[in-house]
């Protein structure tokens, strides 16, 4: 059974995010003072007496101009050019939910956007079994004092039931919160771990990876605009295809490291690179219209260094001139300028207009299997022997490299484990047409091999 989806949801700056991270017990959600921080939804794994549930964060609900009363400032000053589309992802998210983390403001009190939000979600759940679905908990934050908890009494006027006085901040009052939270689930059985592929969707600020997102998905999941740096988030988002789990991860762009601004965007690209890690296979996204850049050569490197399999899409094709020989151009333009050989699959897509954006989810499949395979090792050692007997590697000061034994330790990435008479015989270039005779069997589209060589003494 899949696990159970908890929503949190709010009006803007009443610390959403801040109990987001507390719950997570780590910091996944940017937490800035600056209302509207938070756009896109983010989701993590919480675990409670045992019980595994989807925490989803959300961003802000603004109250509509005909709520605001006097105030003509929107309450998300981080956010004001996005109030429509956050609050479309607050209630997609509403209707997915099992149950909901009401968060409202001790200090504040409760505000004509609280009543708004608090009429949104009355009118969003059901009936069902003779009682209200999704069931909502009431949660005033920032009760931070005796005084507080009592003034917390004052949310009953809401009328969705009884107020939990916490503090995100410090932690007070979440234990009791989630004791409540996890007796809500109906029981489920075992959950299962998460065997999805993951795909990340990585590049630099405003290439479309959003864009690419709601394609996929033929909906608009992520918020889409031509600013760059809208998606502050790497947010997760479970699809079925062809009976296949996936979870796709749109992460925010990632600039080169002078470019970075303090605070908010700082821990946006730290999330972004911890995506890549976590991912099965990230694409990574480039700008037809403007050649590839340093940027995109550095976001490379560090999917390979990351030992992560990848597939390089070009967006916004259908906005570059070309003939018959652009494509072939362009790839090799690609492969010299990121340093990849010919095992990196190269997509030329239009999330615009959706040009053979139907080929990119088969294609990281693909790079995702072959990421799995494992060579016997009579077979790995066939092709070593052969590789030597048609090459014999250079001497170095008179010693010339030796391969006695090979075998494959791991996949996932796919790792081999060579014994020779001394690693230090071995020079870069040998390794590579070690690396390339065995693509030639096997090509491991899109996954970088790692090739480990130990002196023989250490076979024993």
């Amino acid at each position: 059974m899949p696990k159970p989806v908890v929503v949190l949801v709010g009006r803007p700056n009443v610390g959403k995010s801040t109990l987001f991270n507390r719950l997570a017990e780590e910091r996944l959600a940017v937490v800035d003072d600056v209302p509207g921080t938070t756009r896109d939804r983010i989701v993590t794994e919480v675990e409670w007496g045992g019980v595994l549930f989807d925490l989803v964060d959300t961003g802000g609900i603004d109250p509509t101009p005909a709520t605001m009363g006097k105030a003509r400032q929107p309450l998300s000053i981080g956010s004001a050019d996005f109030i429509k589309e956050i609050r479309q992802q607050a209630e997609m998210a509403i209707q997915e939910a099992d149950a909901i983390l009401f968060v409202v403001d001790a200090e504040h009190g409760i505000t004509s956007a609280d009543r708004e939000v608090a009429e949104i979600l009355r009118r969003k759940q059901v009936e069902r079994d003779g009682q209200r679905w999704p069931p909502v908990l009431l949660v005033v934050n920032k009760a931070d004092s005796a005084a507080r908890r009592t003034e917390a009494l004052q949310f009953y006027e809401l009328g969705i039931g009884e107020p939990y006085a916490i503090s995100a901040l410090h932690g007070t009052g979440t234990g009791d919160l989630l004791d409540v939270l996890v007796a809500t689930f109906v029981s489920r059985g075992e959950e299962q771990e998460d065997e999805s592929v993951k795909i990340a969707i990585v590049g630099k600020p405003n290439v479309g990876k959003s864009s690419l997102l709601n394609r996929l998905l033929g909906e608009e999941r992520a918020i889409v605009s031509p600013i760059p740096g809208t998606t502050r988030d790497a947010i997760d988002t479970h699809m079925v295809y062809q009976d296949l789990p996936i979870t796709l991860i749109d992460t925010a762009g990632i600039r080169r490291r002078g470019k970075i601004d303090p605070g908010v965007e700082k821990y946006s690209v730290m999330r972004s690179m911890r995506a890549i890690e976590r991912a099965d296979v990230s694409l990574l996204l480039i700008d037809a219209t403007s050649g590839i850049t340093a940027q995109d050569a550095h976001i490379a490197g560090y999917i390979l260094d990351s030992w992560k399999s990848v597939v390089v899409v070009v967006n916004k094709w259908d906005a570059v001139p070309k003939d018959s020989y652009t494509m072939e151009a362009y790839t090799q333009h690609v492969r010299q300028e990121l340093k990849f050989l010919d095992y990196v699959p190269v997509l030329f897509i239009s999330a615009k207009t959706g040009q053979r954006v139907e080929r990119v989810l088969p294609t990281a499949l693909q790079v995702q299997e072959e990421r799995l395979v494992r060579l016997s090792t009579s077979q790995l050692n066939q092709i070593l022997q052969g590789a030597q007997d048609q090459h014999p590697s250079p001497s170095r000061a008179g010693r010339q490299l030796r391969i006695y034994y090979a075998t494959q330790v791991r996949n996932d990435p796919p790792t081999f484990l060579i014994y020779v008479n001394d690693p230090q015989l071995a020079h870069f270039s040998y390794l590579r047409y070690l690396e390339n005779r065995i693509r030639a069997v096997y090509p491991f589209l899109g996954t970088p091999l790692r090739l480990v060589l130990r002196p023989r003494r250490q076979a024993d």
